[in-house]
C-alpha cells in the first residue's frame, strides 16, 4: 500500500505514470472531482504491493517466528521495516507486516434513519465492509414505550445486503439528548423494565440482530441504575447482539457529566461489544483541535483494555471533520463536514494542507468574509495510523460514524488491507 504526498509540481498525470496506477482510479478511490491538487493532499495508491497489518513486538519475538505467525517471509519484513536491525526487535516496537493475511475485523457503521432512507445507494457501495449497521435512533418516553422510525426499507435492504442490523435505542427528547429522560426512567425499576420488554419485542418482531445503546449525558448518579439496565438488557436479548457506544475516557471520572455513568469493567462484563467513542477530542463546541490524536487514542485503549476485553472492544473511527471560526465563540457551533468535502474545498480554493505529526492528523486555513477559520479532518495517513492502533491492540473491529459522509480513501484501504468479518 502507498501513500503519496502532494508537493509543489505534482500533477495527476505524474504520479499515475510514477505507480501505474489509472487517473480515473486515482480520482475514485481518492474523492477527487477534479484534476487539481494542493501540496500536503494525501493520497492512497491502491498499488499491487501486499495488503499490511501491524504488530507490536512481544518478548521473545523474531523475524522468524513473524513469518510464521502471519504466513509471510523474513525478507519481507526486513523491507517492510528498513530502520529496523532485525536482530534487536525492541519489546513495544511497532512494526509493519505484508502479508496475504489480512487483519480480521468485525465492523459496525451507523445509518442515520431519522430523516428517512437516502443513504441506500451509499450502503451498497460499501457493504461488504460491514458487519453491523446501527440504525439509528430509536427513543423512550417517561413510561419506557418505544418512539419508533420507519425502518422497514433499511432493514429490508441489510437482509438483501448480509448485514447484521441493530436497533439504535437513545434517550432523545426534542431532539437531542436528555439527562431528564435516562434519569427518569434508568432509575424507576417499572419504567426500565418496561422499556426493556418493549426493547426485546420490537427487536424480536422486526428481526433485528440486536440493540446498540447509545445513551448521553446520563447523570453521574445514575451510574448503577445503567449498569443495571444493561444487564436486564442483555437477559432479555439472550443470543442477541448487545452493542454499548462508550464516550472515552482514560481514567475512571466517575463524576463526570459525559462519562461517570459509564462504568467501563461492569460494561464490558455484560455487552457483546463496547465502541469507544474515540471520535470526539476535537470536538463542534469545543476548541479547534485535531478530531482523534493519536497520542488522546493511546491513553484511551490503555485505560479501556485494562478494564474490558479487547476483543470486545471496538474503536470509533471519524468519517468527517469540523471547521471552526477562529477565535472560537461560545455560541458558534463548529460546521461538521465529510472528509471528502473538507479535502476538495482545500483544493477548490487553492489551500495548501498541513499535517501535525504529533496528532497525526491534517488540517488548513483559510479566510473567509474577515473571518479566520481553521479545519481538522481525516485522511488516508491519519486513519492508516488509527488501524495501526487498533491492530497493535488486538481490537475486535471499528465504529464507523456514518454512512452518510463520503470518505473513499477509507474503504478503499479496507478493502486492500483488512478481512471484514461478515
Amino acid at each position: 500500500m502507498g501513500i503519496h504526498t502532494v508537493r509543489a509540481g505534482d500533477n495527476l498525470w505524474r504520479i499515475s505514470v510514477t505507480y501505474g496506477v489509472p487517473i480515473a482510479t486515482l480520482k475514485a478511490v481518492n474523492g477527487l472531482v477534479s484534476d487539481h491538487l494542493v501540496p500536503g493532499l494525501n493520497l492512497f495508491i491502491p498499488d499491487q504491493a501486499l495488503p499490511e497489518q501491524y504488530y507490536q513486538i512481544k518478548s521473545g519475538d523474531t523475524y522468524w517466528k513473524l513469518s510464521q505467525q502471519f504466513n509471510t517471509s523474513i525478507q519481507a519484513l526486513i523491507s517492510a521495516n528498513p530502520t529496523i536491525d532485525p536482530n534487536a526487535l525492541p519489546i513495544g516496537l511497532r512494526v509493519r507486516i505484508p502479508s496475504l493475511e489480512k487483519y480480521r475485523m468485525e465492523s459496525l457503521v451507523f445509518f442515520d434513519a431519522l430523516a428517512g432512507t437516502p443513504y441506500l445507494d451509499a450502503l451498497t457501495k460499501i457493504a461488504g465492509s460491514i458487519t453491523f449497521l446501527a440504525i439509528f435512533t430509536y427513543s423512550f418516553t417517561r413510561e419506557g414505550k418505544l418512539l419508533g422510525i420507519d425502518d422497514t426499507l433499511i432493514l429490508q435492504r441489510t437482509k438483501e445486503l448480509n448485514i447484521k442490523p441493530l436497533l439504535v435505542i437513545s434517550n432523545y427528547e426534542g431532539n437531542m439528548f436528555s439527562p431528564a429522560l435516562a434519569d427518569d426512567v434508568l432509575q424507576n425499576v417499572e419504567k426500565r423494565t418496561a422499556l426493556v420488554q418493549n426493547l426485546v419485542r420490537v427487536v424480536k418482531e422486526k428481526g433485528y440482530a440486536g440493540v446498540s445503546i447509545d445513551f448521553e449525558f446520563v447523570p453521574p448518579q445514575r451510574r448503577s441504575d445503567f449498569t443495571a439496565f444493561l444487564r436486564e438488557l442483555k437477559n432479555g436479548l439472550g443470543n442477541l447482539v448487545l452493542q454499548l457506544n462508550a464516550h472515552a475516557k482514560s481514567s475512571e471520572m466517575a463524576t463526570n457529566r459525559l462519562v461517570g455513568f459509564l462504568d467501563y469493567k461492569a460494561a464490558g462484563e455484560i455487552v457483546d461489544i463496547v465502541s469507544i467513542m474515540t471520535i470526539d477530542y476535537g470536538y463542534a463546541i469545543g476548541p479547534s483541535d485535531p478530531i482523534a490524536p493519536v497520542w488522546w487514542i493511546e491513553q484511551v485503549l490503555m485505560y479501556a483494555t485494562g478494564q474490558i476485553n479487547r476483543r470486545k472492544i471496538m474503536m470509533a473511527m471519524s468519517l468527517y471533520g469540523y471547521d471552526w471560526k477562529v477565535p472560537i465563540q461560545s455560541e458558534v457551533v463548529a460546521a461538521m463536514l465529510p472528509m471528502q468535502i473538507a479535502q476538495n474545498r482545500a483544493i477548490d480554493s487553492w489551500i495548501p494542507i498541513q499535517y501535525d505529526d504529533v496528532a497525526q492528523a491534517p488540517h488548513y486555513r483559510y479566510r473567509l468574509a474577515n473571518s479566520d477559520h481553521i479545519v481538522w479532518f481525516e485522511d488516508i495517513r491519519s486513519i492508516t495510523a488509527k488501524y495501526k492502533q487498533m491492530e497493535v491492540y488486538n481490537l475486535l473491529g471499528a465504529t464507523y460514524w456514518r454512512l452518510r459522509f463520503s470518505f473513499p480513501q477509507n474503504w478503499a484501504y479496507v478493502g486492500k488491507n483488512i478481512f471484514v468479518i461478515k
